[in-house]
């Protein structure tokens, strides 16, 4: 949940990626707002392969406050090398001491890449109508909460936010280690404060709710009370040193109650690697396992996406 320092960041982006070509800093709002860039990362192509790609669109973590597309860099490279068209976001953040933005903005961010994407997407190789969300952390639950968007219109419209795209053009959604269940949040002991919910809702600076209230407004941001039968396929990645991953279990135990095919990868307290947010660094032997379930998901949406068009 810490932001990184820059060593960090350029551990996660050692050894680029020579086979990716990397468009970066695109402004998908035109206002110039650094929250408002995006990387599009292609991989590179026989003289002649014209057809259209998969797309994955992938949002930051980093506590809602923190973080930066530039982190991810090598981790959205590593996935454009096996042939897909991937776009790295960023969006607005909030603050804890009031005076960021909250979740509307946030998710309205993340709806104004989605639609630069669509219009855009196909001038890079890759085909509008196989998208694929994902995200880690607070980026994997703006990911989730903007897949429900396209199909619960309650949803869409309480953070007053017309979907850029519709529920057939959404493939799936990958999510690592995300913040998927916010009923964990209020459980005894749990490391994050309450804070970052108020933070996240209307009128933060206005006034201070108590648990119980605060708990039940949390139903807005929380995707897990948004899964139902229509709700995207998934592919959820979390370890028992995952600080979420209560919130992974109870939300792949809900989207089976709900029939959408789901996947889980889980790792247990052994695997040394498994801090939250692990998949970020694509050195780590887990990572590579992760990479490989996620490349086989998206081509299983996309192929099932593209057969429903047929």
């Amino acid at each position: 949940m810490l932001p990184f320092a820059p060593w960090q960041s350029r551990k996660l982006n050692a050894t680029p990626v020579s086979t990716v070509d990397y468009l970066l800093d695109v402004d998908y709002v035109g206002d110039g707002h650094p929250g408002h860039r995006l990387d599009v990362l292609t991989p590179h192509r026989e003289a002649g392969d014209t057809a259209a790609l998969p797309v994955y669109v992938y949002f930051h973590g980093g506590g809602w406050t923190s973080g930066d597309k530039s982190a991810l860099t090598k981790y959205c490279a590593v996935q454009a090398a096996t042939g897909i068209v991937v776009v790295n976001v960023n969006y607005r953040r909030a603050g804890l001491r009031g005076g960021g933005f909250g979740m509307r903005h946030m998710l309205n961010d993340a709806n104004e890449a989605l639609r630069w994407v669509v219009a855009h997407i196909a001038e890079h190789g890759g085909d509008p109508s196989t998208i694929v969300l994902g995200g880690d952390s607070a980026g994997a639950q703006i990911a989730a909460l903007l897949g429900a968007t396209t199909t619960r219109p309650e949803l869409a419209s309480h953070f007053r936010l017309r979907p850029a795209v519709t529920r057939e053009e959404l493939g799936g959604l990958v999510l690592h280690c995300g913040a998927v269940d916010f009923s964990v949040v209020f459980e005894p002991g749990f490391i994050m404060s309450h804070d970052f919910v108020r933070m996240l809702l209307p009128g933060y600076r206005r006034h201070r709710m108590k648990p119980a209230s605060l708990q039940r407004a949390s139903r807005w941001l929380s995707p897990i009370e948004w899964v139902d039968e229509s709700f995207p396929p998934v592919l959820v990645t979390t370890s028992e040193r995952d600080i979420f991953y209560r919130a992974n279990v109870n939300f792949v135990k809900a989207a089976e109650r709900a029939g959408i095919p789901v996947e889980f990868v889980s790792y247990g307290w052994d695997a040394r690697n498994t801090e939250h947010t692990w998949q970020q660094d694509a050195g780590h032997p887990e990572s590579v396992e992760v990479y490989e379930r996620l490349q086989h998901f998206i081509g299983q949406v996309s192929s099932r996406v593209r057969s429903a068009d047929a």
